[in-house]
């Protein structure tokens, strides 16, 4: 076993620190109390892992970094009088007390309360009084507080605990019923009867018990299990996952497609892959994606890809006459697209939507991504020469101003840097605003064509400013990218009208929730997946993929040409491991089933992110990334061993597809 403070520096670390949390005050406060004191025993074994743990009367210790996050929310000081609602272990308590002058915590069940007591006179710490009794209510003859930190979720902020804070004073306090909706919530004072709230995100405890909280009973479905359910004590992490997982069968198998009826009831299902190359990633996708049109009545498939390629894609999926163009997909990463894997489902797109009369029931595939500036701008400027060759002419020369980065427009930003993009600027979104404005116009003449018009008028403005804010560096270009690629999935859907479904197929950096990774953690970014779940709620499915080793299809670096490299086996410390480890080959794991996995898995690990640049040689650094996987996905599907997909060549052109055929050379 390492030694404790061995195990607690790294805990602050590399849980903690790493993960955000600067208060040096918060850290070194972390570095002293030890946490191997306040769990049971039997317990101690996981005392630094990122994880809650139980203690009793259905109650939990709170995982390290919440602990962390929520002091260093509440801004504690030397001199602060804290309340802390939900004593529980006492943990929290004990670390409040190394920054804050007092701390008074409140616990309603009576052992609770004198076992942290013992813990706190064992230690010494002797500005800490606890007391058992409603928390809910506040510690009215103490008041008034310059802190009020509640370790289980209310319904709201309790009224008796506001009015106990003092001017200025704030109160942290988890808020929501269902424990996959809950809110963290800061309240401050600002005056006698006035008070500012801010989000703090989405978080995960037990309910608030009390007067001013929830009954004493959850009411059924509450799910609370999932907080408190202990690591198992009989079998390894992966042995459980062995247990609970779910075997894949052959992807032409139908039973492959059926295991995802259980998410088909939901408004959007998002389909990751932990490549961009990976063709098993691609082929399952393609199964569940057919299973959901065909049984489940999704109409929308929307991919990690440009719109205006995708768009060429559509119109011979949907039967709808060709434009003149280049064949789509034709940049880097041309093979992302351009694969047998995806020629395969293409074609069963249009054999689908074939055998149905009714044309507006036919599935459509459409592009997300922003980068094909160039091609968005031959769109619009094509589709305005047909309907209105006047504005065609204006359109020309605002887009003047971009027409000499076209063809390489990341230069576009280095332009800007001494260049007047702000007239640049300002003409692109005159320009989208026009054609928007001219919408009951040109619907009366195709309003599909229009769709696909309009959406490139805001793809242009929005990659516009995309091309000029990546040279600034930071989280502003990612959440540009991922914000226009979520308004596009709104748009398609609100034009599909209510009923309207999508299967989202993109890389899981977009579509696990960010808010359980680095990624938002650290560098304060956002994707499709959270905005999906504060958008849709429990509508919204996110499912990931992962795999151990085998090939892939990537290049070294940008532009370069394609290869097919190895994959190296997973790093020890990493979610793939875990699951390489269980010794099923394919598999889905609905954390939903298994609410010990669930509980074990919560606990931040490595995970692999492979995009279209692969670089073997320093994979730890470049493509691992601290996350906890049952809350950034809803399920996940394994595959152990893993190919490359085939990119389409000369060999693969076939002769008894129409002229319309898009993957044409």
């Amino acid at each position: 076993m390492v030694e404790p403070s061995l195990a607690r520096s790294r805990m602050v670390d590399v849980q903690i620190a790493q993960r955000g949390v600067r208060d040096s005050r918060v850290l070194k406060a972390m570095r002293e109390v030890p946490r191997e004191a306040f769990v049971d025993p039997d317990f101690e074994e996981f005392a630094y892992e990122d994880t809650p743990l139980p203690i009793g009367k259905g109650q939990t210790i709170s995982q390290p970094f919440m602990v962390a996050y929520m002091i260093e929310a509440a801004d504690i000081d030397p001199g602060d009088r804290v309340l802390e609602v939900g004593t529980g272990s006492g943990y929290a308590a004990a670390v409040m007390s190394r920054i804050a002058d007092h701390v008074y915590t409140i616990e309603r069940h009576a052992s609770l309360a004198e076992i942290a007591r013992q813990r706190f006179e064992l230690l010494g710490y002797d500005n800490i009084e606890v007391r058992a009794g409603d928390g809910t209510k506040g510690w009215g003859e103490a008041a008034p507080f310059d802190v009020i930190l509640v370790a289980a979720a209310g319904p709201g902020a309790p009224p008796a605990l506001q009015e106990q804070l003092d001017v200025s004073g704030r109160l942290v306090i988890p808020v929501g019923k269902e424990a996959d909706g809950q809110r963290l919530l800061k309240v401050t004072r600002t005056g006698a009867t006035t008070y500012e709230e801010e989000d703090l995100g989405g978080v995960q405890f037990v309910p608030l018990i009390g007067e001013e909280g929830w009954a004493e009973r959850p009411q059924a479905g509450d799910d609370r299990s999932a907080v408190v359910a202990p690591p198992s004590r009989g079998q390894s992490l992966p042995e459980m996952i062995a247990a609970a997982a779910e075997p894949l069968p052959d992807f032409e198998d139908p039973a492959f497609g059926n295991l995802f009826d259980r998410f088909a009831d939901g408004r959007v299902v998002l389909l990751g892959e932990a490549s961009h190359g990976t063709s098993e990633f691609y082929r399952a996708r393609a199964a569940i994606t057919r299973r959901l049109i065909e049984k489940h009545g999704f109409s929308i498939v929307a991919v990690e890809a440009d719109w205006p390629d995708a768009a060429a894609i559509d119109r011979y999926v949907r039967h709808r006459p060709a434009r003149s163009m280049e064949p789509p997909f034709r940049r880097f990463p041309t093979w992302m697209w351009r694969n047998t894997d995806v020629d395969a489902f293409v074609g069963w797109m249009r054999d689908h939507n074939a055998g149905l009369d009714d044309t507006t029931r036919r599935a459509g595939f459409y592009g997300l991504d922003i980068y094909n500036m160039s091609a968005s701008i031959a769109a619009v400027l094509r589709y305005l020469d047909q309907i209105d060759p006047d504005a065609a002419a204006v359109a020309r020369q605002r887009y003047g101003c971009l027409t000499p980065w076209q063809k390489e427009p990341s230069t576009y930003g280095r332009a800007v840097l001494t260049a007047g993009y702000r007239k640049c600027e300002r003409a692109v979104l005159e320009q989208c605003q026009e054609l928007l404005a001219r919408r009951l116009d040109y619907t009366r003449q195709d309003g599909t064509d229009f769709l696909d018009a309009a959406q490139n008028a805001q793809l242009i403005a929005a990659a516009e400013r995309y091309y000029r804010i990546m040279y600034y560096g930071g989280a502003e270009s990612w959440n540009l990218r991922d914000t226009h690629m979520f308004e596009t999935l709104e748009h398609l859907l609100d034009t599909g009208g209510r009923d309207a479904k999508a299967v989202v197929w993109a890389h899981n950096s977009h579509i696990g929730d960010a808010r359980y990774t680095e990624m938002g953690t650290i560098r304060q970014e956002l994707n499709i997946g959270q905005l999906c779940r504060e958008r849709f709620g429990d509508q919204a499915a996110l499912i990931g993929f992962g795999t151990d080793s085998g090939t892939v299809a990537a290049a070294s670096d940008w532009d370069d040409p394609v290869k097919i490299m190895r994959v190296r086996p997973s790093h020890a410390d990493s979610y793939e491991r875990l699951c390489h480890e269980s010794g099923v080959p394919r598999f889905l794991l609905d954390f939903d089933r298994d609410k010990a996995v669930r509980h074990r898995l919560l606990e931040h690990r490595l995970e692999r992110f492979i995009g279209v640049i692969y670089r073997p040689e320093t994979e730890l650094r470049s493509h691992y990334a601290d996350a906890s996987l049952v809350r950034q996905f809803d399920a996940f599907v394994w595959f152990d061993k893993t190919t490359a997909v085939t990119p389409l060549g000369p060999e693969h052109v076939r002769k008894d597809v129409p002229e319309t055929y898009p993957f044409g050379l």
